[in-house]
């Protein structure tokens, strides 16, 4: 019986390796399996924006110190 979307308990490290991964894109399908049954969605998509943006601020400041 798998648990309910809302009720999975995924830990913010884990949660976090996940959205790295994904966004190398090399992840194995065994470990990705066990992220979808184990890690919140909602959780998933707030940490992927988070870094996303987190991301694109990086390559401002980094453009705005090379172009100095």
């Amino acid at each position: 019986m798998s648990v309910p979307v809302h009720r999975r308990k995924g830990s913010f490290l884990g949660t976090v390796r996940a959205v790295l991964w994904g966004f190398l894109g090399v992840r194995r399908n065994a470990d990705y399996q066990d992220d979808i049954a184990r890690l919140n969605p909602l959780h998933l998509i707030a940490v992927g924006v988070g870094m996303a943006f987190l991301f694109v601020l990086g390559l401002i400041l980094l453009v705005n110190w090379v172009a100095g």
